[in-house]
């Protein structure tokens, strides 16, 4: 017989972007009003759920939230609770803590835990599920790398951030025939450049997918010159990288279960074209965080509303174990044991490429 659930919890892992909030109040209003159970919210993630640092959350705590960018309950990418840095001897060393949460869980009463992240938040939750834990996945990357659904909440918001920064970069570089080049996030998925790129009318877009060649570029260049178009607006993906070459790595964070951290690849390209190209200035920006930042879009407040009344419609139906999905237009269900370890990139045979290039978007190749 299963077990009556009464109380339930949400944390959010890696890192933040809009719609967090979303889910939350969705998730919040949907069990207290429908099912009335009691919610509760660990902060920090992870290891919110290790220190057993949480808190209640209720019609009121979540009143006014839907629009607002963040989580109400932050977050932290550092922490996998299964390879977990303590202090032990005076030494700092790295161990599987797993089982502390679990007690905290027991400990509160908490029958059921909705997880929102992206791959790596998610993989812990598939561990705890394997742990017998009751979970519930939510899928969260502005990257939208997740193969297992179509869309991930955060990423409409993101391409809209960029691609009205291309469109400001436009005027910008048309006024003084300038080459500009805008850097975006999104790993190594080409999702955020690809998308925004061609909402932003970007004259190239160079994605991870598609290793560039520097000269093809300097050829589409030339080519709007000759038709009397004398700037150009490149968009550029964070891991995005030259044929024969690597993406540009901006730093290494030790303790982080994803250490490496691109960076850096439109102002290294800005340098190299800055000694091909004559008679045209070139600037880079690099959008970073904003993209994660601020309100989110239409689009994301309802998908992440449609998230977070289905997960919690699964605890009701003790379909533990699995995460929320879009697939076509309907809000569905895949098990965690599928969503690890399948990441989603853009083909470059592709819809999506295809269109750009008959458009006559350059991709340096």
């Amino acid at each position: 017989m299963r077990k009556e659930i009464k109380k339930i919890a949400i944390l959010t892992g890696g890192g933040d972007c809009p719609g967090l909030n979303a889910v939350i109040r969705a998730v919040t209003r949907t069990a207290i009003l429908q099912y009335g159970y009691e919610v509760y919210g660990y902060k920090f993630g992870y290891k919110g759920l290790y220190n057993n640092d949480l808190i209640p959350l209720t019609l009121e705590t979540v009143s006014g939230i839907l629009h607002k960018g963040g989580t109400i309950l932050y977050s932290s990418n550092k922490d996998n609770l299964f390879d977990y840095l303590v202090e032990e001897n005076g030494k700092m060393v790295k161990k599987d803590v797993s089982d502390v949460a679990v007690e905290n869980l027991k400990k509160e009463g908490i029958d059921a835990l909705i997880v929102i992240g992206g791959d790596g938040t998610l993989t812990s939750a598939r561990d705890f599920a394997r742990k017998g834990v009751n979970i519930i996945g939510v899928p969260k990357t502005i990257d939208n790398d997740l193969a297992a659904t179509d869309v991930t909440f955060g990423f409409n918001t993101a391409i809209g951030v960029a691609t009205e920064a291309l469109d400001r970069l436009h005027t910008t570089a048309e006024s003084h025939h300038r080459i500009m080049l805008l850097e975006v996030m999104g790993r190594d998925a080409g999702w955020i450049a690809l998308e925004s790129g061609i909402a932003g009318s970007a004259d190239v877009i160079l994605i991870p997918e598609i290793p560039y060649d520097i000269n093809k570029i300097i050829e589409k260049v030339k080519e709007r010159e000759a038709e009397g178009k004398l700037f150009s607006i490149i968009v550029v993906a964070e891991g995005a990288k030259p044929k024969d070459g690597s993406a540009t790595v901006y730093k290494i964070v030790e303790d982080s279960p994803d250490p490496i951290r691109y960076g850096g690849v439109a102002n290294k390209l800005a340098v190299e074209l800055e000694k091909l190209v004559k008679n045209h200035e070139i600037r880079s920006t690099v959008l970073g965080h904003i993209q994660r930042g601020g309100n989110a879009s239409t689009y994301d407040r309802i998908l992440s509303t449609r998230y977070g009344v289905k997960a919690v419609e699964l605890i009701n139906e003790g379909k533990f174990g699995n995460m929320v999905c879009l697939k076509g237009s309907d809000i569905s269900y895949v098990s965690l044991e599928e969503v690890i370890g399948h990441n989603k990139y853009v083909n470059p045979n592709g819809e999506f490429v295809k269109i750009a290039k008959k458009i006559g978007i350059s991709f340096g190749d």
